[in-house]
C-alpha cells in the first residue's frame, strides 16, 4: 500500500477538463471564453470539482484549434484577455479550486515571432530554435508521417531550407536540443506559475525528444512514408530534458502536472511519475488506443466490455504503487466515451453510470471532461461537411483511399471523430443548448432536449448526480484515506461482462459492474456491511448471491 508516499495537495481531488472553445459563450459571438467558464465555477464546485485544466487559450490561428500558439504569454481576443485570466485564477481560489493550463511546448505556431525571425534569418539565432534542413531536390530530409498526414517537411518561406512538424505544418517542431529553447520554455512556465496557476497538463510532449541523427525508417504505406512512432521507439535519453523542466519549473512552485505520455517504455515509469517523477501524474491511454490500426481509423476494432476491463487493469497492474495515473473516459482528442465504451444501442443512464463508477473507483486522479458528467454523447454527421477537425478530415481521406465508399468512410471516422466531444456543452434544452446566444461555432448535438446539465442538477436519479456521489465519496471522510491510496485488486477477471475489483486499506470497498443488458448472478465471498453506491433503487439478494439487472453497478464496504 502506497500510504508511506509523501502525500501531495492534488492526490485527493477531483479534475475537471474544459476546452474553452465550446464551454460557455459570454458575448454572443459563438466561441466560448474565460468569462463563461466564470460564470460556472459555482457548477463547477457544487459538482465537486476542484482542478480545473484549460485547453490552450493563448494567441493562435487555430490551424489545430489552439495547439499552434503564436504567443504563450497572451490570451486570444477569442475567449477574453489577460484581466479575464487573472479574474478567473482569484475566482476560483476563493472557491478553493486550482487552475491549470495547457502546456504546448514540443512546438509552436509557424505564426510566432521566432518562427517569423527564423524565416528572414536562418543560419541565425532563430533558425536554431527549430529543425531546419537543406532542402534537396525531389528527396526529402527523412520519410517521416506526422500526425495529421503526409511528410514532417515543409518548405521554409524565403528560403532554400525545409523545417520539421511532426503535426500540422503550421505547427513547426522546437528544437529542445538547443539549450536556448528550453530557457525560453522555463520562463514561460514560471512566469504563469508566479501568476497563481496550479500546474500545467503537457502536451504531446514524448515528441520533444528526436533519435539523432534524424535518418529515413521503412516505409509503412502505398505513400512511401513511415509513422512517426519508428523514430520515436529509437529516441533515447527524454530524461534529461524533463528532469531539468521539473527541477527548473514545477517542482519549485509544488505545481500539479500531469504528461500526455504515449509509448513510455515500463522501466520509465518510476522516472515520469515516481517519488521524484518528471510529473505529478499521467494519462492511462491503454483503453482509448485500444483497436487502434496502423492503416486508419477505418481499421479500427471496436472495443468489448471484457476489452476495456483488461486494459484498465492492465494499466493499474503496470503502475502499481509506483504513482499516480489520471484516470479518463474521455478528453478533447476523443469521441465521447459514453458512445465508444458502452456497445451500440445501450447507452442509458444506467450504463452511463456504471461506465463513471468502474473509471472513478480506479487508482489515481479521476478526469472528468466537460459534459462527461451528464452522459454527453458522439453527435450525428450527416456529411463530411459538417466535421471541423483536421485528423477526422485526414482519416477520412484514408479511407476513401483504402477503397471505402463515402458513405462507409463517413461513418467509420465518425465513430472517432474530436468533434465528437467538440460540440457544445449542453447546458439547457433552450435554443443552441444554453451554450450561446448566438451561432455556435460547431453544431450542437441535436440530444441537447433531453440531456442537459439544468434537467439532471435537480435530479437524484440523473448521471450528474450521480457523478456528484462519486466526487463525495471519494472526498468522506471515512472512505478518502481507501479510495485515494488504497491497493488496487481485481476481482472475477476472467466473468464475462463483469468489471469487478477491490480498493483495500483501512476500509475494505468492492466495486462490481454488470457490464452488459442481461442480468448477472454473482456469489461475494464474504458478506457486505453496507452499499455506499448502487444506480438502481434496489439489489437482488439471496444469502450470498447477488443478482446484478441490466448495467447494474455496486459499491460496497465489505
Amino acid at each position: 500500500m502506497a500510504n508511506n508516499r509523501i502525500k501531495k495537495w492534488w492526490h485527493d481531488k477531483v479534475a475537471y477538463q474544459i476546452y474553452p472553445k465550446s464551454f460557455c459563450d459570454s458575448n454572443g459571438d459563438g466561441i466560448g471564453d474565460i468569462p463563461g467558464i466564470i460564470s460556472k465555477l459555482d457548477y463547477l464546485k457544487d459538482l465537486g470539482v476542484d482542478i480545473i485544466w484549460l485547453s490552450p487559450c493563448y494567441c493562435s490561428p487555430l490551424a489545430d484549434e489552439g495547439y499552434d500558439i503564436s504567443d504563450y504569454y497572451s490570451i486570444d481576443p477569442r475567449f477574453g484577455t489577460m484581466e479575464d485570466m487573472d479574474s478567473l485564477l482569484a475566482e476560483a481560489k476563493k472557491r478553493g479550486m486550482y487552475i491549470l493550463m495547457d502546456l504546448v511546448v514540443n512546438h509552436c505556431s509557424d505564426e510566432h515571432e521566432w518562427f517569423k525571425k527564423a524565416c528572414e534569418d536562418p543560419d541565425g539565432k532563430y533558425g536554431g530554435f527549430f529543425y531546419l534542413r537543406d532542402k534537396k531536390d525531389g528527396e526529402l530530409p527523412t520519410n517521416w508521417r506526422s500526425y495529421f498526414g503526409g511528410p514532417v517537411w515543409e518548405d521554409l518561406p524565403g528560403t532554400d531550407k525545409q523545417y520539421l512538424h511532426v503535426f500540422h505544418k503550421k505547427q513547426p517542431d522546437l528544437n529542445w536540443e538547443n539549450p536556448t529553447v528550453r530557457e525560453e520554455v522555463y520562463k514561460n512556465i514560471n512566469w504563469w506559475l508566479d501568476k497563481g496557476l496550479s500546474g500545467f497538463r503537457i502536451d504531446a510532449i514524448i515528441n520533444i525528444k528526436k533519435a539523432l541523427p534524424l535518418r529515413n525508417y521503412e516505409p509503412d504505406r502505398a505513400d512511401g512514408l513511415c509513422s512517426i512512432q519508428a523514430m520515436l521507439k529509437e529516441a533515447k535519453g527524454i530524461g534529461e530534458f524533463l528532469g531539468e523542466m521539473r527541477d527548473r519549473t514545477f517542482k519549485k512552485y509544488d505545481a500539479f502536472s500531469v504528461g500526455e505520455v504515449f509509448n513510455e517504455k515500463p522501466e520509465e515509469i518510476p522516472d515520469f511519475i515516481g517519488e521524484n517523477g518528471y510529473f505529478s501524474s499521467m494519462f492511462d491511454f491503454n483503453e482509448t488506443i485500444f483497436g487502434s490500426s496502423d492503416k486508419g481509423w477505418y481499421d479500427a476494432k471496436p472495443i468489448t466490455p471484457d476489452d476495456y476491463k483488461r486494459c484498465c487493469f492492465e494499466s493499474q497492474a503496470k503502475i502499481g504503487d509506483i504513482g499516480f495515473l489520471s484516470n479518463i473516459i474521455e478528453n478533447h482528442d476523443e469521441p465521447r466515451g459514453v458512445s465508444r465504451y458502452i456497445p451500440e444501442g445501450e447507452c442509458c443512464t444506467q450504463s452511463k453510470k456504471l461506465l463513471a463508477a468502474l473509471n472513478f473507483m480506479l487508482r489515481g486522479l479521476p478526469f472528468i471532461y466537460q459534459g462527461q458528467e451528464i452522459g454527453m454523447e458522439n453527435v450525428p454527421f450527416s456529411s463530411i461537411d459538417e466535421v471541423d477537425d483536421i485528423s477526422t478530415l485526414d482519416e477520412y481521406q484514408v479511407a476513401l483511399n483504402a477503397g471505402l465508399s463515402p458513405e462507409d468512410a463517413l461513418n467509420a471516422v465518425a465513430k472517432y471523430s474530436r468533434d465528437n466531444a467538440r460540440t457544445p456543452m449542453q447546458w439547457s434544452d433552450g435554443a443552441n443548448a444554453g451554450f450561446t446566444t448566438g451561432t455556435p461555432w460547431l453544431k450542437v448535438n441535436p440530444n441537447f432536449t433531453t440531456i442537459n446539465a439544468a434537467a439532471q442538477t435537480g435530479d437524484p436519479d440523473s448521471v450528474r448526480s450521480f457523478y456528484q456521489k462519486l466526487i463525495a465519496l471519494r472526498k468522506h471522510p471515512e472512505y478518502k484515506e481507501t479510495v485515494v491510496y488504497g491497493a488496487f485488486e481485481p476481482v472475477w477477471e476472467d466473468t464475462h461482462n463483469l468489471m469487478a475489483y477491490y480498493r483495500k486499506g483501512d476500509k475494505n470497498l468492492l466495486v462490481i459492474g454488470n457490464y452488459q443488458m442481461a442480468e448477472q448472478t454473482i456469489t461475494l465471498p464474504s458478506s457486505y456491511k453496507r452499499i455506499l453506491l448502487n444506480n438502481y433503487h434496489d439489489l437482488k439478494e439471496n444469502g450470498a448471491e447477488l443478482t446484478l439487472k441490466a448495467y447494474q453497478v455496486l459499491i460496497l464496504e465489505m
